[in-house]
């Protein structure tokens, strides 16, 4: 069953949902594993996710499940400030929650992440060697790559715009002026931070109530400085990679990177689909099979 709870980050509270897993079956001397779990670039706990949790709680793991700061219910100020440096530090507080929880095993806190937050999860265990395991599906593991892959699909002028529009917000910001917003997700052709050909259906087929399209410009800077594949060599925990090879947004090929760099047992489900198949239907029931598969290992 699902509860509501919240914990502190950097003084902001965050909403999160609890579920406390069903039976025995993962539950060690210690207590249960923790899935802790976030989205991805822009979006809220209620987008998609949840099927996910559900199967990772019926098989045992208990599961926390929060919104970044200044996302969705969370509080904080600005709001929806996309930036993998702020979403690393609530992970570090969700993982040092959920140790806390009742009959949850503070050694076996699993870290699971999708799209961008797929490389956070990467990053954030290569600095906490407790962490008992990583799930990253569909992962943004190298910014410059996709960069290049928005050129890619978009244009080098496309590129030049959103740069433009990202100068201009920082500056007002420097100069405590309102920010200037820009669409997280738009059709092709349209100054948005994702605009592949399958970005607004993706979206759509899976972003909840509380999702709100908009940004401050500024928030594509930091895109080419996340580089979670520099991470990877620190990971000595058990590691689950879910591969879209047919991903339009995060590049596979640094997925593949992060395989082979990684010091512990890496274990790759590669689905020949897209970016936001992983979802729904077939490729979700294949893949959430796989991964209480590797939940049960830990």
């Amino acid at each position: 069953m699902r509860t509501d709870v919240s914990f502190l980050s950097h003084g902001t509270r965050l909403a999160a949902w609890h579920w406390s897993g069903e039976g025995d079956a993962l539950t060690s001397t210690g207590g249960r594993p923790c899935v802790v779990m976030a989205h991805g670039f822009g979006a809220t706990k209620d987008a998609g996710l949840e099927p996910f949790a559900e199967r990772f709680a019926a098989a045992g793991a208990d599961v926390l499940m929060f919104d970044y700061r200044g996302f969705g219910t969370s509080e904080g100020f600005e709001r929806q400030v996309v930036d993998h440096r702020r979403h690393r530090e609530d992970y570090v507080a969700a993982v040092a929650h959920a140790r806390t929880l009742e009959g949850v095993d503070p050694d076996r806190i699993v870290l699971w992440g999708s799209s961008y937050s797929g490389g956070h999860v990467v990053a954030v265990a290569g600095g906490d060697p407790r962490i008992a395991g990583v799930v990253s599906q569909g992962a943004a593991m190298d910014g410059l790559g996709a960069v290049l892959q928005i050129v890619s699909y978009a244009g080098l002028l496309h590129l030049l715009k959103l740069s433009a529009h990202a100068l201009r917000d920082a500056v007002g910001h420097l100069l405590r002026r309102p920010p200037r917003l820009m669409p997280i997700v738009g059709p092709p052709g349209s100054v948005a931070a994702i605009t592949s050909a399958d970005g607004e259906s993706g979206y759509r087929t899976i972003m909840g109530p509380t999702f709100r399209n908009e940004m401050p410009g500024r928030c594509v800077l930091p895109i080419m400085t996340n580089r979670p594949v520099t991470h990877a060599k620190r990971l000595h925990m058990p590691l689950m990679l879910v591969l879209a090879s047919q991903d339009s947004i995060a590049p596979p090929s640094a997925v593949e990177r992060v395989g082979r760099l990684a010091r512990g047992p890496v274990t790759i489900e590669r689905l020949d689909v897209g970016h936001f198949d992983i979802y729904v239907g077939e490729p979700f029931e294949t893949s959430v099979a796989a991964q209480v598969e590797f939940l049960r290992t830990l």
